[in-house]
């Protein structure tokens, strides 16, 4: 999870390292996840963390195949795996050149496997208190108990900032730059506004996860859990073939229409 914040970018200039591969790196990094959760709930020696472990192991792979393929839909759409450059691909026209209008489907996907992947409510299965006490994490206690909660929030606000950056413009503003340059009196290239789109676009940036963490986190109070059936159901005979359609539609609209769609 933490290496996976290797590819965010919070500004134009502010990011760790732009890899060319960005979106391949963080898909391979949160593949391995499954290993670490079974691994946990066989360790502790315990039915419920051994059934905990196995159901988060089942979730995660489940939900990570219609995720990578919503990610892949706006791969093709930029034609670049760097972040950066799907980013700058949203520049432009403001609020109307965001992914969102383009990637609808993608953008619903991506968001309902990324809060599976992070094990928010309505998919806490593998930690269902009244059938597995704590699910994988029973048995542990202290700082290793701490840990699991800190990965699973660090995976949440890293979650909201990627469906920022991939769907919401990241740094972008709702305005083009043009217009607020113009309401400035200054040329696009002046320093002024280069020095105030860039802490703003910051801003924004942690603005667009912030009402995401917050939707997440009001999700965990408003939508009861699902069974474990009815889970994987979802995830495999519905996400999975809406999210093998969506891709298939984006690259024929890529072909039709390539000024939109990315050429």
């Amino acid at each position: 999870v933490i290496l996976s914040w290797l590819i965010v970018p919070f500004g134009q200039n502010l990011l760790i390292s732009n890899v060319g591969v960005g979106i391949f790196l963080w898909v391979a990094l949160s593949s391995i996840q499954p290993i670490g959760l079974l691994m946990s709930g066989y360790s502790s020696n315990n039915k419920y963390s051994l059934l905990g472990g196995l159901r988060a192991a089942a979730q995660s792979i489940s939900y990570e195949i219609p995720l990578a393929l919503a990610v892949l839909a706006v791969v093709m759409m930029t034609n670049s795996l760097s972040t950066v450059d799907i980013v700058d691909q949203q520049t432009g026209a403001g609020i109307l050149s965001w992914n969102i209008w383009r990637q609808p489907v993608g953008f619903l996907i991506f968001w309902i496997c990324a809060l599976a992947e992070c094990e928010r409510l309505p998919f806490d299965l593998p930690e269902a208190e009244e059938e597995l006490v704590a699910g994988y994490q029973t048995e542990y206690a202290g700082m290793k108990f701490a840990l699991f909660y800190l990965g699973s929030y660090i995976n949440l606000v890293l979650s909201a900032l990627l469906v920022a950056v991939l769907y919401l413009g990241g740094w972008g503003f709702p305005l083009p730059v043009e217009t607020l340059a113009g309401w400035l009196g200054q040329p696009i290239d002046a320093p002024l506004v280069q020095v105030i789109t860039g802490s703003v676009g910051i801003v924004m940036t942690v603005l667009k996860a912030y009402v995401l963490v917050f939707t997440a986190i009001l999700l965990r109070w408003t939508v009861p859990r699902v069974r474990i059936d009815q889970l994987l159901d979802f995830g495999w005979k519905f996400l999975l073939p809406i999210a093998l359609v969506n891709l298939l539609v984006t690259a024929a609209l890529k072909l039709a229409f390539p000024a939109v769609f990315g050429g």
